[in-house]
């Protein structure tokens, strides 16, 4: 099948950036007395915000979740990520695969706040691959799991969401993807993260970005 255009979520797909992101927040919510795991932090907030997660984290921290506390946490993630963060193995050479296909039209879009998205490109060299085509779900009505980011991606591009790809590796994407019309691939490393994604309505699963290269080689 000939995409008229991709749309790529950048955590997780682009950029190596959950782990860093989490961990982060799983030291200040420790700090404010809720002790978890890295991978039950993970299992919460990834694909979410962590303002939509306001009511979870309120009871479990018995702390208000205040905009000085929220802007604490944007700065260490800042600095986790200018630190350590990578471009997901094989995404730049899929993005360019995504550029010939479609004949440019692509874009980014996040549910994560566009500072953040703009930093990680820029960091690992996909910014002018993506420059003037990136999508912040905090700039929309409802971010994902709504389908607001993915449906302005694809009208800024004049593509109805139906002639989309849009390529996501988290239940909250995957289901955004789908309820915006698009067909959904789903980045899935982990094996096990597989049912639930194809359950959320991805159409086909890859587990390395090489795999999506020659996918939209082919078709």
């Amino acid at each position: 099948m000939k995409f008229k255009a991709i749309l790529f979520d950048c955590d997780g797909v682009l950029v190596d950036s959950e782990a860093l992101t989490c961990g982060v927040l799983r030291d200040m919510l420790e700090e404010n007395g809720w002790s978890m795991t890295l991978a039950e932090c993970m299992a919460t907030f990834v694909g979410k915000t962590v303002r939509e997660e306001r009511v979870t984290i309120e009871a479990r921290t018995g702390q208000l979740l205040t905009e000085d506390w929220m802007q604490r946490f944007y700065e260490r993630r800042n600095v986790a990520l200018q630190a350590d963060l990578h471009i997901i193995p094989g995404a730049l050479a899929a993005v360019q695969a995504a550029l010939a296909h479609t004949g440019g039209q692509i874009a980014c879009a996040s549910g994560a706040d566009r500072f953040k998205v703009e930093m990680m490109l820029s960091q690992v060299g996909l910014m002018d691959y993506f420059a003037g085509r990136i999508f912040s779900g905090h700039e929309m009505p409802h971010s994902k799991p709504a389908p607001d980011v993915y449906l302005a991606a694809a009208a800024h591009l004049g593509v109805p969401g139906a002639q989309c790809l849009v390529i996501e590796d988290t239940i909250v994407g995957v289901t955004a993807g789908v309820a915006a019309g698009a067909t959904v691939w789903a980045y899935c490393p982990l094996p096990e993260a597989g049912p639930a994604l194809l359950q959320a309505g991805a159409n086909r699963l890859f587990s390395c970005m090489a795999d999506l290269s020659e996918r939209l080689t082919v078709h």
